[in-house]
């Protein structure tokens, strides 16, 4: 007779019975923004604070979101922070782009991204995952993080450039995750900073940074201009080089085709290798849940996969992706600033507040979710989550939710399928893996897993 196991509750960080005094808020903000959470976040629908001057406001009413980010979304720009640490990666591309002129790159870029074109891209999904088992194949452990950053760049490269270079992955990978961990991190300067230039003084290692990576995203389209290319697929260079301004019929310049190149590199990639990290290390906890997968992956092998609706032959596999999104959003924390004076849930918010949206919080809210620290894949078997503002926004929401939210879930399930169809994946550390928001959601050590062949 068979026992029904309890759910896995991986580990997470502590959450404080009352909110934090000044002093340690400002010390732990900058090395963890989940260590300063406060348990009554996961009950409430707005929580205010105030400290050293500055008005923060966290919303968790869905209505509230949607007042944010759809019925007056001019009124909340991206603070000076979040411009400061991503303008050496992304430029002037999409990510910090306003306005008009964010709707003109969102039409220009939102070809790429079509059921069409993303099913088009599934045998470029297909070598890639090829490589990561080729990458694994006789070894007894691997560390994971860094080989599905590599697999999952080598996909973007193949999908969206038409560029099979795994040295130049490497290249790539290692360059961003060197970012990520030290200069790209927010400081207390970027916290006062009134402006980008502001405490120049302060910023040699991200001008370094965006000079080595504006070169190398360079020679990814220099080298992609010299492919002559048979295939009647448009990849997005193919696009950005056709395209043309409405108004003036103005071609691209060159540093614009290289700043939405940039932007594309890092989104294509980024979230999908850390979607598949923390799919694996549920997987690995929960060995029953990692069976059911392989059972249904076995029944349609990845191989059989030339279309987005083939994909339907692995529910399992998709609810076990959304599962980890929730419990390990890509972004766990969006942050704006009200512009003007606004009513928010029905609360008056002033100019200048920083107005926080949370999915770590929103996806482990007690009002929202049943069991919500638990690894629950089942909870998503009735119910299709919308990519909207609410309880489950693991891409953002409203009109600039992640462009390549469908891109990213199809070479998700493709990789892990492929890896699953494979391998075992273990997990025998003592060591938990715990998250933090850095400001990606990343594992606070990279660890081994174990690999058996299957």
């Amino acid at each position: 007779m068979s026992t029904l196991l309890p759910p896995i509750v991986p580990p997470a960080p502590k959450m404080h019975a009352t909110d934090l005094p000044t002093w340690r808020l400002i010390r732990d903000l900058l090395r963890d923004l989940l260590s300063v959470i406060p348990d009554r976040a996961f009950d409430e629908m707005l929580l205010r604070r105030r400290a050293l001057g500055i008005d923060t406001i966290l919303v968790n009413d869905p209505e509230g979101i949607r007042h944010i980010l759809t019925t007056n979304p001019d009124n909340y720009g991206r603070p000076m922070v979040f411009r400061r640490v991503s303008r050496p990666v992304t430029g002037e591309g999409l990510i910090l782009a306003e306005g008009a002129e964010w709707r003109r790159q969102r039409r220009l870029l939102a070809p790429i991204f079509t059921p069409a074109t993303v099913s088009s891209l599934l045998p470029h999904f297909a070598e890639a995952a090829t490589g990561l088992i080729r990458c694994l194949e006789g070894t007894l452990q691997a560390n994971l993080f860094v080989t599905f950053h590599l697999a999952s760049l080598d996909a973007v490269l193949k999908a969206l450039f038409s560029l099979p270079h795994a040295a130049r992955s490497a290249q790539l990978a290692g360059i961003v995750r060197g970012y990520l961990k030290g200069p790209g991190r927010p400081n207390i300067l970027d916290v006062f900073a009134k402006s980008e230039t502001a405490f120049e003084f302060a910023s040699g290692a991200r001008r370094r940074f965006q000079k080595e990576w504006n070169a190398v995203v360079d020679d990814v389209v220099t080298d992609r201009r010299r492919v002559s290319r048979a295939d009647p697929h448009r990849d997005l260079l193919d696009l950005l080089l056709a395209a043309r301004d409405p108004e003036t019929g103005e071609a691209l310049a060159d540093t614009e085709i290289r700043d939405q190149c940039a932007t594309m590199i890092v989104v294509g990639y980024e979230p999908t290798a850390r979607l598949l990290f923390w799919a694996s290390y549920l997987v690995a906890l929960a060995q029953n849940e990692q069976d059911k997968l392989r059972a249904e992956i076995a029944r349609f092998p990845p191989h059989c996969v030339s279309k987005l609706d083939d994909l339907q032959n692995w529910p399992r596999l998709r609810r076990t992706l959304l599962e980890a999104l929730r419990l390990y959003p890509p972004t766990p924390f969006m942050t704006r600033e009200a512009v003007a004076d606004d009513v928010i849930s029905g609360e008056p918010v002033r100019a200048g507040t920083l107005v926080l949206i949370s999915p770590w919080v929103l996806h482990r809210h007690r009002k929202f979710w049943d069991n919500p620290t638990a690894f629950m894949p089942d909870r998503f078997a009735d119910r299709t989550p919308p990519w909207t503002s609410g309880p489950f926004m693991p891409f953002g929401g409203g009109p600039r939710i992640c462009i390549g939210a469908s891109f990213g879930m199809v070479e998700a399930q493709i990789m892990l399928a492929t890896l699953l169809s494979r391998f075992r994946i273990t997990y025998n550390e003592p060591r938990p893996v715990m998250p933090v928001a850095t400001p990606f959601m990343a594992p606070r050590h990279e660890p081994m897993f174990g690999l058996e062949r299957v």
